[in-house]
């Protein structure tokens, strides 16, 4: 495919469908193919989409009808699209990273998984912390 001929169409309502920009951007030339970017988790619009024409020359008169028109009350971002950067399967992070860590070890039962600290029970400030006296503290200094 000629990375020329697609264009990235940013800034659009999200009510928009791909028919709608098919429509709209027909008065450029011959559209080839409309990719509306869909949220997965949401099923909704992501706010952009991949248009292709036939030919470069088409791609090229549609930037420059369209860029900054507005569409739904949005001026829309429209220009030759970048090629796709390769990036990594499986999310995008490298394979030995398996993501943030949970709690720091933190001194009285930290660690654990997001937040659990373990049966801990009250977590409240009443724990006394005064004189060790002889109640096997550090002895340091003793034999």
């Amino acid at each position: 495919m000629d990375s020329n001929r697609r264009l990235f169409v940013g800034n659009l309502p999200f009510q928009v469908l791909e028919r709608d920009l098919e429509d709209v951007f027909r008065a450029a030339g011959v559209v080839v193919s409309v990719n509306l970017m869909i949220d997965k988790m949401t099923g909704r619009s992501r706010g952009f989409a991949f248009v292709e024409y036939a030919t470069p020359e088409e791609a090229a008169k549609a930037v420059e009808l369209f860029n900054g028109k507005d569409l739904g009350g949005r001026p829309m971002t429209v220009n030759i699209a970048r090629p796709r950067e390769e990036r990594p399967a499986g999310g995008g992070r490298p394979r030995g990273d398996y993501g943030g860590g949970g709690g720091g070890g933190g001194g009285y039962g930290g660690g654990g998984y997001r937040g659990d600290r373990g049966g801990r029970g009250d977590r409240g400030g009443g724990r006394d912390r005064g004189d060790r006296g002889d109640r096997g503290g550090w002895r340091g200094d003793r034999d």
